[in-house]
């Protein structure tokens, strides 16, 4: 029997690889460097080194690059970092359950301009329902990586990527907005005195709005003026040759200067449901058009279980009842 078990001990160390190693890996791929890491496990860089040496040695692959301070996963690095998380993540939530420990802590990875002009605002909510529940939000002007190392819960565009479970929240639409001010602007200009008779107008002379200086962004096409064609094409109309535009990179650009009157932009719902006594901007009369993106909840199947993913999930679902093309 002492034979059997000295053979079985034996054919695990071979077959697993150096566990100390394991949570060391993992705190190097999430810092991206080995002295944070260490001063994170309260030990010495050396000693985080020789974890990594051992661990890469038993795989038989290098998981990071090396240039000076600076470490990058390397692919096979990527991919062994996605497999053992969960793993990690298990061994955590199990320990702490023994010791009667809930976890409450939670990353949120969510795009820029959701960030603060929709959830942002509807936090004090979330932490009156759950006082526990701490939230980090990870905020990102393009699609985040879908990866433990980013976050454990994402708002996201992406629909497929392996593990992962998808969950519609909301069908984006864009339409033209600008500043109160502006709008008296506009009816001066066309000669209209209500929003009704702008939207008799608008509504036989879309090409109308190129009348003024339109706002666009780069981030939802790639390139500037894009979100206007597709807007005058939803109208089946061209966009009007000298129209005059003020070009931003990003979707919170083009909101912030249409707030400040410079003229109309494109944005999005989740950009119009403020948590303000007073609107800042106001929807001219017209229709909206599908940008083509859905915007889904995101997070691994192997934690769907998890208290705080579901917590997180409620709520967020409940709050984008307010959004106009929200799917429940």
């Amino acid at each position: 029997m002492i034979y059997f078990l000295s053979l079985l001990v034996i054919w695990i160390n071979k077959m697993l690889p150096p566990l100390k190693a394991l949570p060391v890996f993992e705190a190097v791929a999430r810092l991206n460097s080995f002295s944070l890491a260490a001063n994170e496990l309260n030990v010495s860089q050396s000693a985080v080194s020789h974890q990594i040496r051992l661990l890469e040695n038993h795989l038989g692959e290098s998981l990071f690059y090396r240039q000076g301070r600076n470490v990058e996963l390397t692919k096979e690095g990527k991919q062994y970092l996605d497999s053992i998380s969960n793993s990690l993540s298990l061994i955590e939530e199990a320990t702490n359950k023994i010791k009667g420990q809930q976890k409450t802590h939670i990353r949120l990875a969510v795009y820029s301009s959701f960030a603060v002009y929709w959830l942002i605002p509807r936090l004090p909510s979330l932490r009156y329902l759950y006082p526990n529940l701490e939230l980090s939000i990870e905020m990102s002007h393009g699609t985040p990586d879908l990866s433990d190392k980013t976050a454990d819960f994402f708002i996201t565009v992406e629909r497929e990527k392996r593990g992962f479970v998808f969950e519609t929240l909301y069908q984006e639409e864009l339409f033209p907005i600008c500043s109160h001010g502006y709008f008296e602007t506009i009816k001066n200009k066309l000669g209209v005195t209500s929003y009704q008779d702008l939207q008799s107008k608008l509504n036989v002379s879309p090409e109308k709005i190129a009348d003024f200086p339109l706002i666009t962004s780069h981030s939802i096409y790639d390139r500037h003026t894009e979100d206007w064609k597709r807007w005058f094409s939803s109208q089946g109309r061209l966009l009007p040759e000298n129209t005059q535009f003020h070009r931003f990179s990003h979707l919170m650009l083009a909101y912030e200067a249409a707030k400040h009157s410079l003229g109309i932009a494109l944005v999005n719902d989740y950009m119009m449901n403020e948590k303000e006594n007073e609107v800042a901007l106001i929807k001219l009369p017209c229709p909206a058009f599908k940008t083509g993106d859905n915007f889904y909840l995101a997070y691994k199947e192997s934690r769907r279980n998890e208290e705080a993913i579901g917590y997180l999930k409620r709520w967020v679902k409940e709050q984008a009842r307010s959004l106009t093309k929200t799917i429940t």
